[in-house]
């Protein structure tokens, strides 16, 4: 069975980042890679003039932002991470939702407000992945994914899960820069919802790493066996927090 292994923008600007993870990807393939690319969209927004605005983490998604998004992802970051996995010995392949319809997406509703060009999974194509898995390719996927009307930004992290649910894949791996949430220093092994809720309310799990586990357990809701987030050592050893639905 194949991992969907999810990176953010965060631990790509970590130097020498993408070609340790590629020498642990040829220990743990096959796998799917999804990318994000945050904080280089944001200064790339900031550049042209744009304000980022988030709401409830997602970016609000304008016209020109969201060619700014494409931009960034399909035109810079995805050609990286390809590249420096060729030179490190894996055989990678760069695509975007859009390429052959990988990734179907309708407009999000959010109850907060009109988010823009923000989108949703509505359908893969994981015939497409599974063949490039069966060909010892890893895919490289940007969350670019195609709608009735263009292209839609949708969340790095509800993209694997739904390519995760569709591979029926082991698991999904969400990369953190800790190895994994953490009580006194150590590792929770398992997260279930309700032992989530309660290590949040009681400030256990905070900041950043609060909507990384409300977004694993979304991810496990939707029927993805479980997410694990750890760091780039834990995926290498196996180790980290599994969040799960029960």
């Amino acid at each position: 069975m194949s991992i969907v292994l999810k990176i953010g923008g965060n631990e790509l600007d970590t130097p020498g980042f993408i070609d340790e993870l590629a020498e642990i990807v040829k220990k743990i393939a096959p796998i799917v890679l999804v990318h994000g690319g945050g904080r280089e969209i944001s200064s790339t927004q900031e550049k042209f003039g744009v304000n980022p605005v988030y709401v409830d983490g997602l970016r609000v998604t304008d016209g020109h932002s969201m060619w700014i998004v494409e931009m960034v992802l399909c035109g810079s970051i995805n050609p990286r991470i390809v590249r420096r996995f060729q030179m490190g010995g894996v055989e990678a392949q760069g695509l975007n939702g859009s390429d052959r319809g990988l990734l179907r997406a309708k407009k999000l509703e959010h109850p907060k407000g009109d988010l823009g060009r923000v989108g949703e999974v509505t359908a893969v194509r994981a015939e497409i992945l599974h063949d490039l898995l069966a060909q010892g390719v890893t895919p490289v996927i940007a969350p670019i994914c195609l709608g009735d009307d263009g292209a839609f930004n949708v969340n790095g992290d509800y993209a694997a899960g739904a390519i995760a649910k569709a591979l029926n894949a082991e698991k999904a791996i969400f990369i953190s820069n800790v190895p994994g949430v953490l009580q006194d220093g150590q590792i929770i092994p398992t997260l279930t919802p309700a032992l989530a809720a309660e290590l949040i309310a009681s400030g256990v799990i905070q900041k950043g790493m609060i909507p990384k586990v409300e977004t694993a357990l979304e991810v496990v809701k939707s029927g993805v066996a479980q997410v694990v987030i750890t760091n780039l050592a834990g995926v290498a050893a196996g180790t980290g927090t599994a969040v799960v639905n029960q």
